[in-house]
C-alpha cells in the first residue's frame, strides 16, 4: 500500500471515508469534519501567508526538510488564495478520522517471553517510551511509578467534555482528570500497561517494566481524534527525544502532514510502531500511520499463533504480536480487550526494552525483525514473524555470528549540488559472513543503502548543511560502529527563474461586461515550470478577476480571457516554475 501524492497547490475536497476499526470485530467509524483545513508549505518558506489569513490557528508544525503546515480554521476565499501561493505543496482538511484501533490477557507477555527479560533483570529502564492514545490513567498502582508527564492534543482534553468512558464509549468513566493528558476512555491505559506496567505484586505485569511512560493524548474520551492532533503528537515526542511512538490508531488512508510527521520523527530518531489496524479478514488494508515505512506495522494474534479474525494484513506488516483477549490496566481496575491496538503496545515495550541502552532506532528495529520468530503465517500476515523480546534484548536470532564487521574508514564527499551530496569511503572488512551492505545515514537516521563504496544522497534542501556517516553490514545481520561523521553543505539552489517571451491583450465590451484576452508565450531553462496566472485589476491594483493555468516543461502558450463590470486598468501575468521562482509583466488597458 502506498500514501497518495498530493499534487501541488490542490486542495483534497475531503479524505477517504472509513477510519480504523474502534471495536473487536472492526467497526468503522466515520470521518467526521472539523471544519478546519491544514495548509503545507515547502520547506524553507514562510508560514506567515497562511497565519494571516486564517481565522484561528489550531497547530503550527515545522517538519524540517519535509516542509512546514499550519492547521486552523480558514475562510473559503482565503484557501482558494493559498491554492495559487507558489509555497504551498498542499490543503488538506483536517477530518477527525483516527481512531483507536481495538479493545483485548498476559498471556502475551510470556507468549513473547518477556517474563524471561523480568527474570534476567531487565526492565527497560532508562527508556522512554510515548503512549499516543486517549491518555493514560497516571495515578493506577500498575503504572503510577512509570508514568512521567504528558501533554493534550486531542480538541477535548480530559475533564473537558461530557465523552469519555469505556469501553471506547462516549459515557463519562469514573477516572478522575489529574491532569489534561489523562485518560477518560480505558484505551490508553489499558495499551500503557501491556507496554510498561510495574512488576509488583498486584495486578498484571508488562513487556517492559521500568521505562518512562509519557502520555501523549491525541485521542478524546470517543476514541477519536484530528489528524492535526496525531501529527502534534508525533512531532512532541520527537522534540522531546523519546525513543519509542507507541500509536493504537489508524485510519484507512494517508495525509500529507501524518507523512511528514513521521518523516521528521525518523529523522529525529523516534521509533514509532502502530496497530496495522481491525480491519480483517482482508488483504492489502493496514491502516494508517502504520502503513507508511518509517513505522513498524502490527498486526495481531490469538493464543494458537493464528492470526486474530479481525487483524489488518498487507505487505506493511513488519511484526505480529498477541492481540486476541489481553488483560491489561484500566482506570477503573483491570479489563481484557482484544485487537491491533493491543499488539502495538507488546512491541513498544520490547522496544524500549531494546533501546534502554542506548541503542538507536534504526539499529533497535532491526533487532526486532533478525529475532522475530516464524509461527508459519503467510508474510503480509507475520511480516518478519511473531515479537521475541527475549531475543531482542539478548541479541538471538540469525547466524551464529555476532562479530560486527570493522567501520568503513575515510568517509569524504567528493562533490554535492543543491539537491545532493556524493559520498565514498573506504571498505569495511568482517571475520565472519562478509559484508552485506553499507547503511548511509543523514542527520542520525539511515537514509538508503549502498553495495559499493560510494552512494549520492538525494532529496535534500538547497543551502543547507548535513551530517553523514556509513556503517557496515554483514551477512548475518550485524551492523559495525559508525565511521567518522563529515558535515556538508548543499549549495545555494541553482534554479533560475522562467521568463515570459510573449504578452499580448486586446478587449473587447459585451453589454456590461469588459473582457481582456491574453496571449502569452512564456519558457523556463530549468524545464519545471508550473503555472501561469493572469489577473485583471482596476487602477489601485484591486484584482478584479483571474485565470491560472497549470503549465509543464521548458515552454508553453496559451490564452487567458478575464472579464469585469467594474472598470479596470491593466492584466498583469505571472508565470511561476516548481521551485517557486516567477516573473511578472503588464499590460494597459
Amino acid at each position: 500500500m502506498t500514501d497518495t501524492n498530493v499534487s501541488r497547490r490542490r486542495v483534497l475536497q475531503g479524505i477517504a471515508a472509513g477510519a480504523a476499526a474502534t471495536g473487536v470485530a472492526g467497526q468503522a467509524a466515520a470521518d467526521e469534519s472539523t471544519g478546519d483545513h491544514i495548509v503545507g508549505f515547502t520547506a524553507g518558506a514562510s508560514t506567515a501567508a497562511a497565519k494571516r489569513k486564517a481565522s484561528s490557528v489550531e497547530h503550527e508544525f515545522d517538519f524540517g526538510r519535509h516542509g512546514k503546515a499550519v492547521a486552523g480554521t480558514f475562510p473559503d476565499e482565503a484557501l482558494a488564495a493559498l491554492e495559487n501561493n507558489p509555497n504551498v505543496e498542499y490543503v488538506e482538511e483536517d477530518r477527525v478520522k483516527y481512531h483507536a484501533s481495538a479493545q483485548t490477557l498476559p498471556w502475551g507477555v510470556d507468549r513473547v517471553d518477556a517474563d524471561v527479560l523480568h527474570g534476567n533483570g531487565d526492565t527497560g529502564s532508562g527508556a522512554d517510551i510515548a503512549i499516543l492514545d486517549t491518555g493514560i490513567d497516571d495515578d493506577h498502582p500498575d503504572l503510577q511509578a512509570n508514568v512521567q508527564g504528558g501533554k493534550c492534543f486531542a480538541t477535548d482534553c480530559c475533564g473537558e467534555a461530557s465523552g469519555g468512558g469505556g469501553p471506547f464509549g462516549c459515557s463519562t468513566n469514573s477516572n478522575t482528570c489529574n491532569h489534561a493528558w489523562s485518560d477518560d476512555n480505558d484505551h490508553g491505559t489499558h495499551c500503557a500497561g501491556i507496554a510498561d506496567a510495574v512488576n509488583n505484586t498486584e495486578g498484571v505485569v508488562g513487556v517492559s517494566t521500568e521505562a518512562n511512560l509519557w502520555a501523549g493524548k491525541v485521542l478524546d474520551g470517543c476514541g477519536s481524534g484530528s489528524l492535526s492532533a496525531i501529527a502534534s503528537g508525533i512531532e512532541w515526542a520527537a522534540d522531546q527525544g523519546f525513543d519509542v511512538a507507541s500509536m493504537s490508531l489508524g485510519a484507512s488512508s494517508g495525509d500529507s502532514t501524518l507523512k511528514n510527521a513521521v518523516q521528521y520523527a525518523q529523522d529525529k530518531g523516534l521509533l514509532m510502531v502502530a496497530a496495522a489496524g481491525n480491519d480483517g479478514p482482508c488483504t492489502d488494508c493496514v491502516g494508517y500511520p502504520a502503513a507508511y515505512s518509517e513505522v513498524i506495522a502490527v498486526s495481531s494474534t490469538a493464543s494458537d499463533d493464528s492470526l486474530s479474525d479481525f487483524s489488518s494484513t498487507g505487505s506493511e506488516v513488519e511484526l505480529a504480536a498477541p492481540g486476541t483477549d489481553v488483560y491489561s490496566t484500566v482506570p477503573s481496575g483491570y479489563d481484557t480487550f482484544s485487537g491491533t491496538s493491543m499488539a502495538t503496545p507488546h512491541v513498544s515495550g520490547a522496544a524500549g526494552q531494546v533501546m534502554a541502552d542506548g541503542t538507536d532506532a534504526a539499529t533497535a528495529r532491526q533487532t526486532l525483525q533478525d529475532t522475530a520468530e516464524d509461527i508459519g503465517l503467510a508474510s503480509n500476515e507475520q511480516g518478519y514473524g511473531l515479537l521475541d523480546a527475549e531475543a531482542a534484548v539478548g541479541g538471538g536470532g540469525g547466524s551464529d555470528d555476532t562479530t560486527a564487521p570493522t567501520a568503513p574508514s575515510n568517509l569524504s564527499s567528493p562533490g554535492h549540488t543543491d539537491s545532493s551530496v556524493d559520498l565514498d569511503w573506504d571498505a569495511s572488512s568482517d571475520s565472519g559472513t562478509g559484508v552485506d551492505h553499507y547503511n548511509i545515514y543523514v542527520d542520525g537516521s539511515k537514509d538508503s543503502e549502498s553495495t559499493d563504496t560510494t552512494a549520492t544522497v538525494s532529496g535534500l534542501a538547497a543551502a543547507t548543511t548535513y551530517d553523514f556517516y556509513v556503517t557496515a553490514v554483514d551477512g548475518a545481520g550485524n551492523e559495525s560502529s559508525a565511521s567518522g561523521t563529515i558535515s556538508v553543505t548543499t549549495d545555494e539552489s541553482t534554479s533560475s527563474a522562467p521568463a515570459i517571451d510573449s504578452f499580448s491583450v486586446s478587449t473587447r465590451t459585451t453589454g456590461p461586461w469588459t473582457r481582456a484576452t491574453s496571449d502569452w508565450a512564456v519558457s523556463d531553462a530549468d524545464g519545471d515550470l508550473s503555472s501561469v496566472t493572469t489577473e485583471l485589476l482596476d487602477s489601485s491594483g484591486t484584482v478584479l478577476d483571474s485565470t491560472t493555468t497549470s503549465v509543464s516543461g521548458s515552454s508553453a502558450s496559451g490564452s487567458h480571457e478575464d472579464k469585469t463590470k467594474s472598470t479596470a486598468s491593466s492584466v498583469r501575468l505571472t508565470v511561476t516554475d516548481a521551485a517557486g521562482n516567477s516573473a511578472s509583466s503588464s499590460q494597459s488597458i
